[in-house]
């Protein structure tokens, strides 16, 4: 069967479309800047005159004509690679990271940054291989300087911490002051604390400085990060675990205590990594309790993060 031809003169647009199949079109367009044919709806056959410039595409590969004052010049064209240059002009927008999951551990540091606690901050120790840092960092804005390489990343998350002490003791408020809490050793009820913790949850806002380094195939990238983050605290029950004396364990939860925690906060933070999996240190630089209100220490974690998008 002879396939409709359908033919629509050149006017003044100087346009022509010839109907070959239902889906096959060839289409031809001219106008004082050049020539363009398209064979195929998909484009699969083209040819471009501009010019001094003839460009014919058939399939993944092409020829490009060139006439210049020192003669003719003939390119073979790998549109592979001039799709992956397209991709990577959409890929130049920076995105930093911040976005993902964090788990680290968690310690206190006096106020010269050590661990050596005097006497009667010493209900404060922890245990640094159970004192759990989780944070999940749920929300991102990145923006560049012009390039994809360098820009300012926040956002917003929520910082979960445990402080599990390193001894049986918790804590408590007297006269507006935090002291050690040892009502628990004396009642004849417990015969054994298993733990006992304080756990803070913040809603967290940071602003990074971030840096990328192109590394490997694929524009796969080394990037490390630097600034502050401020949060807000949101709650900080207690907990203390024991046995009774019938060997039945027990918990109890203190809720609705803010046992004089800084309800604002910064610190500042580092971070570097490669594609999703990163290595964080964070250091407040405010007090876990406010001042005057409790021992003088300061939070500080370390960690992993795994980026939801890298």
């Amino acid at each position: 069967m002879i396939p409709a031809v359908v033919w629509t003169s050149f006017g003044q647009t100087d346009t022509g479309k010839v109907t070959v199949k239902e889906n096959d079109v060839i289409l031809i367009e001219g106008d004082i800047q050049g020539t363009s044919i398209n064979v195929g709806s998909d484009d699969i056959v083209t040819y471009e005159a501009k010019d001094d410039t003839i460009q014919v595409k058939l399939g993944k590969r092409g020829i490009k004509i060139m006439e210049t004052e020192d003669g003719t010049s003939i390119d073979i064209i790998d549109l592979d690679e001039r799709d992956n240059d397209r991709s990577d002009k959409r890929r130049k927008r920076f995105r930093g990271h911040w976005m993902g999951v964090e788990l680290g551990l968690n310690n206190l540091l006096t106020s010269d940054y050590n661990m050596d606690y005097p006497e009667e901050s010493r209900f404060m120790e922890l245990n640094t291989g159970k004192s759990w840092n989780f944070n999940i960092n749920f929300l991102q804005y990145s923006l560049g300087f012009g390039t994809d390489k360098v820009g300012l990343v926040t956002g917003l998350g929520l910082e979960m911490n445990n402080y599990r002490f390193d001894n049986s003791l918790s804590i408590m408020k007297e006269d507006g002051f935090i002291v050690a809490d040892s009502s628990y050793l004396l009642d004849p009820n417990v015969s054994n604390i298993e733990k006992s913790k304080l756990h803070t949850t913040y809603l967290t806002l940071p602003l990074l400085l971030e840096f990328q380094i192109p590394a490997g195939r694929n524009n796969h990238r080394i990037h490390f990060s630097a600034g502050a983050i401020g949060g807000v605290k949101l709650w900080s029950p207690t907990k203390v675990v024991y046995k009774d004396q019938n060997g039945n364990k027990e918990k109890n939860k203190v809720k609705g205590n803010d046992y004089n925690l800084s309800p604002l906060r910064y610190g500042v933070t580092a971070r570097i990594g490669y594609r999703a999996l990163n290595v964080y240190a964070n250091l407040n630089l405010t007090p876990l309790f406010e001042k005057n209100k409790g021992p003088e220490l300061y939070p500080f974690s370390i960690g992993l993060i795994l980026h939801f998008f890298y």
